[in-house]
């Protein structure tokens, strides 16, 4: 997580009684090629260290700086059921970040903010720490509203997360308490899952992202049949339906690959709708292609 090597690690320390285990030792010595530092009293270490937390806390220490971290990644669930880290595990606290987010349909007035811990690609298999509704989005195609979203842990450990409207400065925002409610056995389960699937995850995020991409190109098409299609013949039109009807019906299953290609024969597609609708646009008005490019007109809403 540090993006540092065994090399790099210049003085190791052993902490804990068990490290006295001549064993522990040998492997510690092996996987960072130097002996461990025999100066430091691993039972004591703990005391003094436990000590010292007690009096930074109480207010009686104050010249020592004590960083945590988050022992989980935090972020919020998006498009596809999708987990987005906004912090990643391992982050020293106090700590902010944001990202900005949009709508994921046409006219949609309101999002739901669903925050997260853990470090599964899948929501899902995330702890759930909140969810809530930011709301009052102004209508507006979708893709063009902003909403930025804020995480802010302070030194306390307690999460501080927001969702702001850019355009209207409406906010909602949630306060979440110092502890995620998980056991130290609990974390390291949580990240030695997220390892063990990590094939898994990476096909799903693959399989979201080709869904998306489509879905993307699926609306696009649509608008371009709306503003270009009395312009065109029925013919090219049916074919566009057609590849449309076909990347809806893939969608609706798991095969990335059937998903892809579908995707890219609407490419085509559309490329032949761009296509015809600039040539009807270009055709003089005086002749046979101008007088069935208003015939086609006429025939459309």
């Amino acid at each position: 997580d540090a993006g540092l090597r065994a090399s790099d690690i210049t003085e190791v320390i052993l902490v804990g009684g068990q490290t006295r285990m001549p064993k522990v030792q040998q492997a510690v010595a092996e996987f960072f090629g130097k002996e461990p530092r025999k100066d430091v009293n691993p039972d004591e270490a703990v005391a003094l260290g436990a000590a010292i937390q007690g009096g930074v806390l109480a207010g009686d220490v104050k010249d020592v700086l004590l960083l945590d971290v988050t022992p989980l990644s935090l972020g919020i669930e998006t498009l596809g059921g999708v987990f987005t880290k906004i912090i990643e595990k391992n982050t020293t606290i106090p700590t902010k970040a944001s990202q900005v987010f949009s709508t994921a349909e046409d006219n949609q007035s309101a999002v739901t903010v669903h925050v997260l811990q853990g470090e599964r690609e899948q929501a899902r298999y995330n702890k759930s720490l909140a969810k809530f509704d930011l709301s009052g989005i102004e209508p507006a195609p979708r893709g063009l509203p902003q909403v930025e979203v804020s995480f802010d842990i302070d030194a306390n450990g307690i999460l501080h997360v927001s969702a702001k409207d850019k355009k209207t400065n409406k906010e909602q925002k949630v306060e979440i308490k110092a502890g995620s409610g998980l056991s130290d056995d609990e974390i390291q389960r949580m990240v030695a899952d997220a390892e063990a699937n990590r094939e898994e995850d990476k096909k799903f995020h693959e399989l979201v992202q080709a869904r998306n991409q489509a879905d993307g190109l699926i609306h696009a098409t649509r608008s371009a049949i709306t503003e270009h299609g009395s312009k065109v013949g029925g013919d090219v039109i049916g074919k566009v339906e057609s590849a449309l009807a076909d990347l809806e019906t893939a969608m609706k299953g798991d095969d990335k690959g059937q998903i892809e290609a579908k995707t890219k024969a609407l490419e085509e597609a559309g490329q032949s709708l761009y296509a015809a609708a600039a040539a009807g646009e270009q055709q003089p008005s005086g002749n046979a292609g101008g007088a069935h490019a208003s015939s086609a007109s006429s025939d459309d809403v």
